[in-house]
Protein backbone atom coordinates (compact mmCIF):
# COMPACT_ATOMS: atom_id res chain seq x y z
CA UNK A 1 0.00 0.00 0.00
CA UNK A 2 1.06 3.24 -0.86
CA UNK A 3 1.30 5.92 2.30
CA UNK A 4 -1.24 8.31 1.08
CA UNK A 5 -3.93 5.05 1.17
CA UNK A 6 -1.98 3.86 4.81
CA UNK A 7 -3.10 7.46 5.80
CA UNK A 8 -6.53 7.38 4.48
CA UNK A 9 -7.11 4.52 5.68
CA UNK A 10 -5.94 5.48 9.66
CA UNK A 11 -7.92 8.54 9.09
CA UNK A 12 -11.16 6.11 8.26
CA UNK A 13 -10.56 3.79 10.96
CA UNK A 14 -10.06 6.43 13.87
CA UNK A 15 -13.68 7.52 12.41
CA UNK A 16 -14.91 4.22 12.42
CA UNK A 17 -13.94 4.38 16.38
CA UNK A 18 -15.31 8.04 16.44
CA UNK A 19 -18.90 6.33 15.31
CA UNK A 20 -18.64 3.27 18.03
CA UNK A 21 -17.50 6.04 20.64
CA UNK A 22 -20.30 8.33 20.20
CA UNK A 23 -23.04 5.52 19.81
CA UNK A 24 -21.26 4.38 22.78
CA UNK A 25 -22.18 7.33 24.69
CA UNK A 26 -25.58 8.27 22.73
CA UNK A 27 -27.26 4.30 23.77
CA UNK A 28 -25.90 4.24 27.12
CA UNK A 29 -28.94 5.90 29.07
CA UNK A 30 -30.68 2.62 27.05
CA UNK A 31 -28.45 0.71 29.98
CA UNK A 32 -27.93 2.31 33.07
CA UNK A 33 -31.10 5.08 32.84
CA UNK A 34 -32.58 2.69 35.36
CA UNK A 35 -29.93 1.74 37.83
CA UNK A 36 -28.93 5.71 37.98
CA UNK A 37 -32.77 6.98 38.45
CA UNK A 38 -33.82 4.58 41.02
CA UNK A 39 -30.60 5.02 42.84
CA UNK A 40 -29.95 1.64 42.48
CA UNK A 41 -26.23 1.89 41.43
CA UNK A 42 -24.06 5.44 41.41
CA UNK A 43 -23.51 6.95 38.16
CA UNK A 44 -20.01 6.50 37.85
CA UNK A 45 -20.31 2.66 39.14
CA UNK A 46 -23.16 2.55 36.31
CA UNK A 47 -21.46 3.63 33.44
CA UNK A 48 -18.36 1.58 33.94
CA UNK A 49 -20.57 -1.57 34.50
CA UNK A 50 -22.33 -0.92 31.55
CA UNK A 51 -19.14 -0.59 29.68
CA UNK A 52 -17.31 -3.50 31.01
CA UNK A 53 -20.84 -5.46 30.20
CA UNK A 54 -20.96 -3.55 26.36
CA UNK A 55 -17.74 -5.07 25.56
CA UNK A 56 -18.20 -8.44 26.97
CA UNK A 57 -21.41 -9.12 24.92
CA UNK A 58 -19.36 -7.88 21.82
CA UNK A 59 -16.95 -10.53 22.38
CA UNK A 60 -19.08 -13.18 23.40
CA UNK A 61 -21.12 -12.12 19.72
CA UNK A 62 -18.39 -12.83 18.06
CA UNK A 63 -16.47 -15.94 19.46
CA UNK A 64 -19.21 -18.00 21.39
CA UNK A 65 -22.55 -17.37 19.29
CA UNK A 66 -23.10 -19.74 16.39
CA UNK A 67 -24.79 -16.56 14.26
CA UNK A 68 -21.04 -15.07 14.91
CA UNK A 69 -20.70 -11.55 12.69
CA UNK A 70 -24.58 -11.74 11.06
CA UNK A 71 -25.43 -8.49 12.13
CA UNK A 72 -21.74 -6.98 11.13
CA UNK A 73 -22.02 -8.72 7.63
CA UNK A 74 -26.15 -7.86 7.25
CA UNK A 75 -24.98 -3.88 7.71
CA UNK A 76 -21.80 -4.62 5.18
CA UNK A 77 -23.77 -6.55 2.50
CA UNK A 78 -26.02 -3.71 2.25
CA UNK A 79 -24.13 -2.43 -1.00
CA UNK A 80 -23.59 -4.93 -2.79
CA UNK A 81 -19.91 -5.71 -3.71
CA UNK A 82 -19.49 -3.93 -7.50
CA UNK A 83 -20.35 -0.41 -5.05
CA UNK A 84 -17.57 -1.15 -3.14
CA UNK A 85 -14.61 -0.92 -5.94
CA UNK A 86 -13.91 1.64 -8.50
CA UNK A 87 -11.01 2.00 -10.68
CA UNK A 88 -10.06 4.89 -8.61
CA UNK A 89 -9.60 5.26 -5.11
CA UNK A 90 -11.59 9.03 -4.76
CA UNK A 91 -14.73 6.04 -5.10
CA UNK A 92 -13.94 4.87 -2.45
CA UNK A 93 -12.73 7.43 0.42
CA UNK A 94 -15.79 9.16 -0.63
CA UNK A 95 -18.22 6.01 0.46
CA UNK A 96 -16.40 5.51 3.78
CA UNK A 97 -16.40 9.73 4.68
CA UNK A 98 -19.76 10.12 3.52
CA UNK A 99 -21.28 7.18 6.07
CA UNK A 100 -19.06 8.38 8.48
CA UNK A 101 -19.53 11.67 9.12
CA UNK A 102 -23.35 11.28 8.25
CA UNK A 103 -23.67 8.59 11.28
CA UNK A 104 -21.90 10.34 13.60
CA UNK A 105 -23.43 14.28 12.84
CA UNK A 106 -27.05 12.87 13.60
CA UNK A 107 -26.02 10.53 16.12
CA UNK A 108 -24.17 14.18 17.91
CA UNK A 109 -27.25 16.26 16.89
CA UNK A 110 -30.17 13.70 18.39
CA UNK A 111 -27.94 13.18 21.59
CA UNK A 112 -27.08 17.37 21.98
CA UNK A 113 -31.21 17.89 22.25
CA UNK A 114 -31.64 14.26 24.36
CA UNK A 115 -33.48 12.78 22.17
CA UNK A 116 -33.16 8.97 22.10
CA UNK A 117 -32.68 8.53 17.89
CA UNK A 118 -31.41 5.03 16.64
CA UNK A 119 -27.77 4.29 15.59
CA UNK A 120 -28.62 1.47 13.57
CA UNK A 121 -31.20 3.67 11.72
CA UNK A 122 -28.85 6.83 11.32
CA UNK A 123 -25.83 4.24 9.78
CA UNK A 124 -28.35 2.02 7.63
CA UNK A 125 -29.72 5.27 6.36
CA UNK A 126 -25.97 6.81 5.61
CA UNK A 127 -25.56 3.42 3.84
CA UNK A 128 -28.78 3.93 1.57
CA UNK A 129 -27.64 6.95 0.81
CA UNK A 130 -24.54 5.80 -0.84
CA UNK A 131 -26.53 3.32 -3.05
CA UNK A 132 -28.73 6.29 -4.16
CA UNK A 133 -26.43 8.23 -5.14
CA UNK A 134 -24.18 5.53 -6.76
CA UNK A 135 -27.39 5.04 -8.82
CA UNK A 136 -26.91 8.24 -10.08
CA UNK A 137 -23.68 8.40 -11.01
CA UNK A 138 -23.69 4.67 -12.69
CA UNK A 139 -27.10 3.74 -13.14
CA UNK A 140 -27.41 0.58 -11.70
CA UNK A 141 -28.38 -0.47 -8.87
CA UNK A 142 -26.13 -0.60 -6.02
CA UNK A 143 -28.53 -1.75 -2.76
CA UNK A 144 -29.03 -4.83 -1.58
CA UNK A 145 -33.25 -4.13 -1.61
CA UNK A 146 -33.70 -8.07 0.14
CA UNK A 147 -31.31 -7.50 3.24
CA UNK A 148 -32.44 -3.58 3.32
CA UNK A 149 -36.26 -5.18 3.50
CA UNK A 150 -35.53 -7.67 6.38
CA UNK A 151 -33.23 -5.00 8.24
CA UNK A 152 -36.14 -2.33 7.82
CA UNK A 153 -38.92 -4.95 9.03
CA UNK A 154 -36.74 -5.78 12.42
CA UNK A 155 -36.17 -2.09 12.95
CA UNK A 156 -40.32 -1.45 12.65
CA UNK A 157 -41.28 -4.26 14.19
CA UNK A 158 -39.03 -4.33 17.28
CA UNK A 159 -40.71 -0.74 19.13
CA UNK A 160 -44.05 -2.38 18.57
CA UNK A 161 -42.72 -5.66 20.24
CA UNK A 162 -41.07 -3.48 22.88
CA UNK A 163 -44.23 -1.82 23.96
CA UNK A 164 -46.43 -4.55 23.75
CA UNK A 165 -44.10 -6.90 25.64
CA UNK A 166 -43.43 -3.93 28.40
CA UNK A 167 -47.75 -3.93 28.89
CA UNK A 168 -47.74 -7.70 29.48
CA UNK A 169 -44.39 -7.87 31.60
CA UNK A 170 -46.05 -4.95 33.55
CA UNK A 171 -49.35 -6.93 34.09
CA UNK A 172 -47.42 -10.27 35.20
CA UNK A 173 -45.89 -8.30 37.83
CA UNK A 174 -49.03 -7.14 39.21
CA UNK A 175 -50.21 -10.26 39.41
CA UNK A 176 -47.78 -12.27 41.09
CA UNK A 177 -45.39 -9.59 42.89
CA UNK A 178 -48.07 -7.91 45.50
CA UNK A 179 -45.26 -5.56 47.38
CA UNK A 180 -46.22 -2.07 46.65
CA UNK A 181 -42.91 -0.28 47.40
CA UNK A 182 -41.87 -1.84 43.27
CA UNK A 183 -44.79 0.61 41.74
CA UNK A 184 -44.05 3.69 43.25
CA UNK A 185 -41.94 6.89 42.37
CA UNK A 186 -38.21 6.60 43.57
CA UNK A 187 -37.40 8.47 46.38
CA UNK A 188 -34.45 11.19 45.92
CA UNK A 189 -31.82 10.20 47.11
CA UNK A 190 -32.88 7.00 48.85
CA UNK A 191 -31.25 3.11 47.98
CA UNK A 192 -34.15 0.86 46.74
CA UNK A 193 -34.59 -2.38 49.15
CA UNK A 194 -31.74 -5.01 47.52
CA UNK A 195 -34.09 -7.18 46.10
CA UNK A 196 -34.58 -4.62 43.92
CA UNK A 197 -32.00 -3.22 43.00
CA UNK A 198 -30.58 -6.54 42.31
CA UNK A 199 -33.12 -7.01 39.77
CA UNK A 200 -32.57 -3.65 38.21
CA UNK A 201 -28.79 -4.37 38.00
CA UNK A 202 -29.44 -7.82 36.25
CA UNK A 203 -31.52 -5.86 33.81
CA UNK A 204 -29.12 -3.37 33.52
CA UNK A 205 -26.39 -5.91 32.86
CA UNK A 206 -28.45 -7.71 30.39
CA UNK A 207 -28.98 -4.55 28.59
CA UNK A 208 -25.82 -3.68 28.30
CA UNK A 209 -24.11 -7.36 27.13
CA UNK A 210 -26.70 -7.28 24.34
CA UNK A 211 -26.22 -4.17 23.22
CA UNK A 212 -22.51 -4.72 22.81
CA UNK A 213 -23.77 -8.29 21.05
CA UNK A 214 -26.14 -6.26 18.96
CA UNK A 215 -24.64 -2.76 18.18
CA UNK A 216 -20.92 -3.46 18.26
CA UNK A 217 -20.99 -5.41 15.34
CA UNK A 218 -22.39 -2.77 13.08
CA UNK A 219 -18.86 -0.92 13.72
CA UNK A 220 -17.51 -4.15 13.04
CA UNK A 221 -18.83 -3.89 9.56
CA UNK A 222 -17.84 -0.71 9.03
CA UNK A 223 -14.85 -0.84 9.54
CA UNK A 224 -14.40 -4.14 7.45
CA UNK A 225 -16.44 -1.83 4.68
CA UNK A 226 -13.34 0.98 5.78
CA UNK A 227 -10.84 -2.38 5.02
CA UNK A 228 -12.11 -4.16 2.23
CA UNK A 229 -12.54 -0.96 0.34
CA UNK A 230 -9.25 0.81 1.07
CA UNK A 231 -7.30 -2.21 1.16
CA UNK A 232 -9.08 -5.48 -0.84
CA UNK A 233 -5.83 -6.97 -1.47
CA UNK A 234 -5.36 -8.00 2.39
CA UNK A 235 -8.92 -8.01 3.61
CA UNK A 236 -11.17 -9.29 0.89
CA UNK A 237 -11.06 -12.64 1.69
CA UNK A 238 -9.53 -14.10 5.47
CA UNK A 239 -6.23 -14.85 5.34
CA UNK A 240 -5.55 -18.12 6.99
CA UNK A 241 -8.49 -19.95 5.51
CA UNK A 242 -7.46 -23.21 4.28
CA UNK A 243 -8.55 -23.47 0.54
CA UNK A 244 -9.57 -26.82 -0.05
CA UNK A 245 -12.59 -26.49 2.02
CA UNK A 246 -13.34 -23.34 0.70
CA UNK A 247 -13.21 -25.06 -2.76
CA UNK A 248 -14.90 -28.20 -1.88
CA UNK A 249 -17.98 -26.39 -0.91
CA UNK A 250 -17.89 -24.06 -4.22
CA UNK A 251 -18.20 -27.97 -5.73
CA UNK A 252 -20.76 -29.12 -3.67
CA UNK A 253 -23.10 -26.14 -3.61
CA UNK A 254 -22.45 -26.26 -8.21
CA UNK A 255 -23.38 -29.51 -7.83
CA UNK A 256 -26.56 -28.60 -6.24
CA UNK A 257 -27.30 -25.97 -8.42
CA UNK A 258 -26.53 -27.93 -11.89
CA UNK A 259 -29.44 -30.59 -10.48
CA UNK A 260 -32.18 -27.71 -10.50
CA UNK A 261 -34.82 -28.33 -12.99
CA UNK A 262 -34.39 -24.84 -14.57
CA UNK A 263 -37.90 -25.66 -16.06
CA UNK A 264 -39.77 -24.93 -12.76
CA UNK A 265 -38.08 -20.87 -12.97
CA UNK A 266 -39.12 -18.18 -13.61
CA UNK A 267 -36.94 -16.38 -16.56
CA UNK A 268 -35.01 -14.19 -14.06
CA UNK A 269 -34.82 -16.96 -11.90
CA UNK A 270 -32.49 -18.90 -14.85
CA UNK A 271 -30.67 -16.14 -15.95
CA UNK A 272 -29.50 -15.75 -12.59
CA UNK A 273 -28.38 -20.06 -12.65
CA UNK A 274 -27.10 -19.55 -15.35
CA UNK A 275 -24.91 -16.43 -14.14
CA UNK A 276 -24.00 -18.65 -11.33
CA UNK A 277 -23.34 -21.24 -13.25
CA UNK A 278 -20.25 -19.42 -15.62
CA UNK A 279 -19.27 -17.91 -11.68
CA UNK A 280 -18.60 -21.34 -10.64
CA UNK A 281 -16.53 -21.98 -13.42
CA UNK A 282 -14.80 -18.95 -13.02
CA UNK A 283 -14.21 -19.48 -9.17
CA UNK A 284 -13.22 -22.71 -9.39
CA UNK A 285 -10.38 -22.48 -11.73
CA UNK A 286 -9.23 -19.50 -10.05
CA UNK A 287 -8.99 -21.30 -6.84
CA UNK A 288 -7.63 -24.87 -8.54
CA UNK A 289 -5.40 -26.27 -5.96
CA UNK A 290 -4.74 -24.05 -4.01
CA UNK A 291 -4.12 -24.35 -0.29
CA UNK A 292 -3.70 -20.57 1.16
CA UNK A 293 -4.60 -17.22 0.45
CA UNK A 294 -1.09 -16.25 -0.12
CA UNK A 295 -1.26 -18.06 -3.42
CA UNK A 296 -3.98 -15.59 -4.92
CA UNK A 297 -2.82 -12.52 -6.10
CA UNK A 298 -3.81 -9.71 -4.60
CA UNK A 299 -5.82 -7.77 -7.17
CA UNK A 300 -7.85 -11.14 -7.53
CA UNK A 301 -8.59 -11.43 -4.30
CA UNK A 302 -11.31 -9.53 -4.57
CA UNK A 303 -13.06 -10.78 -7.46
CA UNK A 304 -12.94 -14.21 -5.32
CA UNK A 305 -14.72 -12.38 -2.69
CA UNK A 306 -17.13 -11.03 -4.97
CA UNK A 307 -17.52 -14.36 -6.94
CA UNK A 308 -18.20 -16.24 -3.99
CA UNK A 309 -20.74 -13.69 -2.67
CA UNK A 310 -22.66 -13.62 -5.58
CA UNK A 311 -22.72 -17.58 -6.13
CA UNK A 312 -23.87 -18.34 -2.18
CA UNK A 313 -26.96 -15.44 -3.04
CA UNK A 314 -27.87 -16.96 -6.03
CA UNK A 315 -28.00 -20.57 -5.12
CA UNK A 316 -29.49 -19.07 -1.28
CA UNK A 317 -32.33 -17.18 -3.42
CA UNK A 318 -32.94 -20.06 -6.03
CA UNK A 319 -32.01 -23.24 -4.25
CA UNK A 320 -33.75 -22.50 -1.11
CA UNK A 321 -36.70 -20.65 -2.74
CA UNK A 322 -40.28 -21.80 -3.69
CA UNK A 323 -39.62 -22.56 -7.16
CA UNK A 324 -36.47 -24.79 -6.59
CA UNK A 325 -37.15 -28.41 -7.34
CA UNK A 326 -34.54 -29.47 -4.73
CA UNK A 327 -35.90 -32.01 -2.15
CA UNK A 328 -35.81 -30.90 1.94
CA UNK A 329 -32.70 -32.74 2.89
CA UNK A 330 -30.96 -31.42 -0.32
CA UNK A 331 -31.90 -27.90 0.53
CA UNK A 332 -30.88 -27.80 4.62
CA UNK A 333 -27.30 -29.58 2.58
CA UNK A 334 -27.71 -26.43 1.00
CA UNK A 335 -27.77 -24.13 3.45
CA UNK A 336 -25.24 -25.91 5.45
CA UNK A 337 -22.99 -25.17 2.46
CA UNK A 338 -23.37 -21.81 2.11
CA UNK A 339 -23.07 -20.71 5.34
CA UNK A 340 -19.39 -22.72 5.47
CA UNK A 341 -17.88 -21.35 1.69
CA UNK A 342 -18.84 -17.42 3.49
CA UNK A 343 -16.64 -18.10 6.09
CA UNK A 344 -13.22 -16.97 4.28
CA UNK A 345 -15.61 -13.49 3.46
CA UNK A 346 -17.47 -13.08 6.57
CA UNK A 347 -14.87 -12.47 9.14
CA UNK A 348 -13.56 -9.65 11.27
CA UNK A 349 -9.84 -10.23 12.75
CA UNK A 350 -9.14 -10.11 16.18
CA UNK A 351 -7.48 -6.44 16.47
CA UNK A 352 -10.71 -5.18 14.23
CA UNK A 353 -13.22 -6.56 16.90
CA UNK A 354 -10.83 -5.41 19.74
CA UNK A 355 -10.90 -1.79 18.72
CA UNK A 356 -14.57 -1.72 18.39
CA UNK A 357 -15.33 -3.50 21.61
CA UNK A 358 -12.89 -0.88 23.34
CA UNK A 359 -14.51 2.18 21.75
CA UNK A 360 -18.04 1.06 22.15
CA UNK A 361 -16.83 0.36 25.81
CA UNK A 362 -15.14 3.59 26.68
CA UNK A 363 -17.86 5.71 25.04
CA UNK A 364 -20.44 4.04 26.97
CA UNK A 365 -18.66 5.64 30.14
CA UNK A 366 -19.15 9.23 29.15
CA UNK A 367 -22.28 11.60 27.78
CA UNK A 368 -25.37 9.59 29.33
CA UNK A 369 -27.06 12.01 31.57
CA UNK A 370 -29.15 14.00 28.64
CA UNK A 371 -30.70 10.84 27.28
CA UNK A 372 -31.22 9.15 30.87
CA UNK A 373 -33.19 12.39 31.92
CA UNK A 374 -35.69 11.81 29.04
CA UNK A 375 -35.80 8.03 29.41
CA UNK A 376 -36.79 8.87 33.48
CA UNK A 377 -38.76 11.64 33.59
CA UNK A 378 -39.90 12.72 30.32
CA UNK A 379 -41.62 10.04 28.01
CA UNK A 380 -44.54 9.63 31.03
CA UNK A 381 -46.26 11.99 33.37
CA UNK A 382 -44.94 10.01 36.29
CA UNK A 383 -41.80 9.72 37.11
CA UNK A 384 -40.61 5.84 36.47
CA UNK A 385 -41.34 3.63 39.00
CA UNK A 386 -38.79 0.39 39.58
CA UNK A 387 -41.07 -2.03 37.90
CA UNK A 388 -41.38 0.18 34.63
CA UNK A 389 -37.51 0.22 34.69
CA UNK A 390 -37.21 -3.47 34.99
CA UNK A 391 -39.74 -4.52 33.06
CA UNK A 392 -38.87 -2.32 30.38
CA UNK A 393 -35.52 -3.60 30.35
CA UNK A 394 -36.15 -7.13 30.38
CA UNK A 395 -37.89 -6.60 27.16
CA UNK A 396 -34.94 -5.13 25.59
CA UNK A 397 -32.67 -7.29 26.73
CA UNK A 398 -35.10 -10.17 25.38
CA UNK A 399 -35.90 -8.37 22.38
CA UNK A 400 -32.27 -7.20 21.22
CA UNK A 401 -30.67 -11.10 21.91
CA UNK A 402 -33.39 -12.09 19.89
CA UNK A 403 -32.59 -10.06 16.72
CA UNK A 404 -29.02 -10.65 17.24
CA UNK A 405 -29.61 -14.73 17.63
CA UNK A 406 -31.09 -14.25 13.64
CA UNK A 407 -28.16 -11.88 12.60
CA UNK A 408 -31.03 -8.85 12.43
CA UNK A 409 -29.63 -5.37 13.92
CA UNK A 410 -32.12 -3.57 16.01
CA UNK A 411 -32.31 -0.31 17.16
CA UNK A 412 -31.45 -0.42 21.26
CA UNK A 413 -32.91 2.81 21.78
CA UNK A 414 -36.61 2.38 19.91
CA UNK A 415 -37.30 -0.83 21.97
CA UNK A 416 -36.10 0.60 25.21
CA UNK A 417 -37.86 3.91 25.07
CA UNK A 418 -40.97 1.86 23.48
CA UNK A 419 -40.72 -0.41 26.65
CA UNK A 420 -41.15 2.58 29.14
CA UNK A 421 -43.83 3.82 27.29
CA UNK A 422 -45.24 0.65 27.02
CA UNK A 423 -45.21 0.36 30.82
CA UNK A 424 -46.47 3.67 31.27
CA UNK A 425 -49.46 2.93 29.32
CA UNK A 426 -49.93 -0.06 31.50
CA UNK A 427 -50.21 1.86 34.64
CA UNK A 428 -52.71 4.37 33.40
CA UNK A 429 -53.37 4.15 30.10
CA UNK A 430 -51.89 6.40 27.17
CA UNK A 431 -53.40 9.71 28.69
CA UNK A 432 -50.02 8.40 31.36
CA UNK A 433 -48.09 9.84 28.30
CA UNK A 434 -46.28 12.96 27.85
CA UNK A 435 -47.24 14.10 24.17
CA UNK A 436 -44.62 16.44 23.55
CA UNK A 437 -42.06 13.93 24.71
CA UNK A 438 -43.56 11.19 22.42
CA UNK A 439 -44.18 13.71 19.45
CA UNK A 440 -40.24 14.51 19.64
CA UNK A 441 -39.03 10.75 19.87
CA UNK A 442 -41.65 9.73 16.91
CA UNK A 443 -39.97 12.66 15.20
CA UNK A 444 -36.37 11.67 15.29
CA UNK A 445 -37.38 8.33 14.44
CA UNK A 446 -39.39 9.47 11.40
CA UNK A 447 -36.81 11.72 9.66
CA UNK A 448 -33.26 9.99 10.79
CA UNK A 449 -33.76 7.81 7.67
CA UNK A 450 -34.68 10.16 5.25
CA UNK A 451 -32.37 12.89 6.77
CA UNK A 452 -29.48 10.50 6.78
CA UNK A 453 -29.85 8.93 3.61
CA UNK A 454 -30.00 12.84 2.08
CA UNK A 455 -27.01 14.15 3.98
CA UNK A 456 -25.10 11.11 3.28
CA UNK A 457 -25.69 10.98 -1.08
CA UNK A 458 -25.05 14.45 -0.55
CA UNK A 459 -21.56 14.21 0.97
CA UNK A 460 -20.63 11.03 -1.10
CA UNK A 461 -21.31 13.43 -4.21
CA UNK A 462 -19.42 16.56 -2.68
CA UNK A 463 -17.00 14.40 -1.76
CA UNK A 464 -16.44 12.66 -5.53
CA UNK A 465 -16.47 16.41 -6.81
CA UNK A 466 -13.47 17.33 -4.14
CA UNK A 467 -11.53 14.04 -4.80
Amino acid sequence: MTTSIIVLLILCLLLACAFEFVNGFHDTANAVATVIYTNSLKPTTAVVWSGIWNFVGLLFSVYLLSSGLGVAMGILNLLPSDALTDSSISHGVAIILAILLTAIIWNLGTWWFGLPASSSHTLIGSILGIGLAFYFISGQDAVNWSKAEDIGLSLLVSPIIGFALSIVVMFLFKRFIKNDIIYKEPIPGKTPPVWIRVILICTCTLVSFFHGNNDGQKGIGLVMLILIILAPGYFAIKADQFLPDTTQDIKHITELVYKMDTLKLGEKERSDIGKAKLKSIALLEALGTKTTVEEIEQKQRFEVRKDILQITKTAEKVGLGENSSLSTKEKTHLKSIIKNSKKITDYAPLWVVLLISISLGLGTMIGWKRIVKTIGEKIGKQHMSYAQGASAELVAAATIGMASAWSLPVSTTHVLSSGIAGSMVAKKGLKNLQPQTIKNIALAWVLTLPVTIALSCGLFLLFRALF
